[in-house]
């Protein structure tokens, strides 16, 4: 009751409902709400202090910047959804916020293509070594689909292609990634998909900031070539999963395509399917299916463990 009616005190004032009804929409910094609102950095930063404390917003490190968002697994996450829902977006002060919004949005979008068009030789020339996607992400989600998945997690989700194809299956999706530059891409990424309930995390894949038992399905897609100690990040995406959880992984099998390594830096020349499947093995997992794709002249391999225990080892993290 107490925490009830503290979310609903914090709540009543026409700034923090719109700071509300703002970060209902997008994750955004103080500057852009700044810029939103027209007001001071000590005020909006005063009102963002409050909705934190009352557990109607989360917020986030990344790097020098932080990020505000609706909260959604605090006490109070069903009221804070619930009163964005009950304000109506034709409101005149509701509509210029949105209209400002839809701005900042727009200027994500054209530094997303923009990164994008720089980079986008680099990625179809990897792409042009191995299988269509399309065949890919066809047996990722048909590796799930006899699940219900409340919580996805993407371990180095670069694009947030993943989040695009999870986020509508699951209740809530968070991709994290150690470059700033593709959090951003993601983050536009997911914000033009309209799904609000996916977010981007700046994280390590060695350290995931996630706690134990507390994700459904963990996909690592075409990013444990870049680890220098693959066996860590597989225990380490063991360590998160809950009972009946599930690993799916992606990656190239062994090659001999050294230009990924001097002009990509792949730390890993593709990975024998009997390694990946010791170190699951090893960490706590079961075998549960595998899928060799065939590409000219790099192979693709996908694996899928489940978590074999209702035990995890100790470490959690917050």
């Amino acid at each position: 009751m107490e925490q009830l009616l503290q979310g609903l005190r914090a709540a009543g004032e026409e700034t923090r409902m719109r700071l509300l009804v703002l970060c209902g929409h997008a994750e955004l910094t103080v500057s852009e709400l700044i810029q939103i609102l027209g007001q001071s950095q000590p005020r909006v930063s005063r009102h963002l202090k409050l909705l934190c404390d009352a557990g109607l917003l989360d917020r986030f490190q990344e790097g020098s910047w932080v990020y505000y968002r609706l909260a959604n697994k605090s006490g109070t996450s069903l009221l804070a959804r619930y009163l964005v829902d009950l304000v109506p977006e034709e409101d005149p002060v509701v509509s210029r916020d949105l209209e400002r919004l839809n701005t900042i949005k727009q200027a994500r979008l054209d530094a997303a293509d923009d990164y994008f068009r720089e980079n986008a030789k680099h990625w179809n020339k990897i792409r042009s070594l191995h299988v269509a996607e399309k065949e890919v992400e066809r047996l990722i989600l048909s590796s799930v689909q006899d699940m219900k998945i409340t919580d996805f997690l993407d371990i180095g989700t670069g694009t947030g292609r993943m989040l695009e194809l999870f986020g509508p299956l699951s209740q809530f999706a968070v991709g994290v990634d150690t470059s700033r530059e593709m959090l951003a891409f993601a983050r536009a990424a997911i914000e033009g998909a309209d799904l609000r309930n996916c977010q981007v995390r700046l994280g390590d894949m060695y350290t995931l900031p996630f706690l134990n038992d507390s994700q459904d399905v963990v996909v690592i897609h075409q990013v444990l070539h870049y680890a220098d100690r693959p066996k860590m990040v597989i225990a380490e995406a063991k360590r998160v999963l809950r009972k009946n959880g599930r690993l799916v992984l992606v990656d190239f099998a062994p090659h001999e395509v050294e230009t990924l390594r001097t002009e990509h830096a792949h730390t890993q020349m593709g990975f024998d399917a009997d390694q990946v499947w010791s170190w699951c093995e090893e960490a706590g997992l079961k075998r549960k299916d595998f899928h060799m794709l065939a590409g000219d002249p790099l192979n693709v391999n996908i694996w899928i463990a489940e978590q074999s225990n209702t035990d995890n080892p100790s470490g959690e993290r917050e």
